[in-house]
């Protein structure tokens, strides 16, 4: 992933934002009733290095703690050690990607219909609302 660059406020320019301040309000994965310092534990698996930097990207962006994995066996192995809230997968079979998972960890294929960052991240949300529903 890229660098990460922050330009700090030059002094005696006005600010021109607009609107309520937001930065205090939960977004993404973080929600109010959430314990402080809590963040959904995504999986990514992705076998496309370029696919899988922009969805971890995203994920970050949003708050999401984000487990990168390139492989199912790898992904086996992430599943076993760090126990996800989620699996997200962009891979070439996908039916084992779900065998794979326990049955409790919620599992979202990324597909065409998902390609876009709103699709894909509204899909996310619905399958952690899902699992916190039971």
């Amino acid at each position: 992933m890229g660098n990460v660059v922050s330009f700090p406020r030059m002094s005696g320019v006005p600010d021109k934002r607009e609107g309520a301040d937001r930065r205090q309000r939960a977004r993404g994965g973080r929600r109010a009733g959430d314990e402080p310092g809590f963040a959904p534990l995504v999986l990514l698996v992705d076998e496309d290095a370029d696919t899988a930097e922009r969805c971890e990207a995203i994920l970050a962006k949003l708050r999401f703690a984000v487990a990168p994995a390139h492989t199912l066996a790898e992904a086996t192995r992430v599943m076993d050690a760090l126990r996800p809230n989620l699996v997200v997968g962009h891979v070439s079979d996908p039916e084992a990607l779900r065998r794979a998972a326990p049955a409790d960890i919620p599992v979202v294929i990324l597909s065409d219909a998902l390609s876009s960052p709103e699709a894909m991240i509204g899909e996310i949300r619905r399958a952690l609302r899902k699992r916190a529903l039971e």
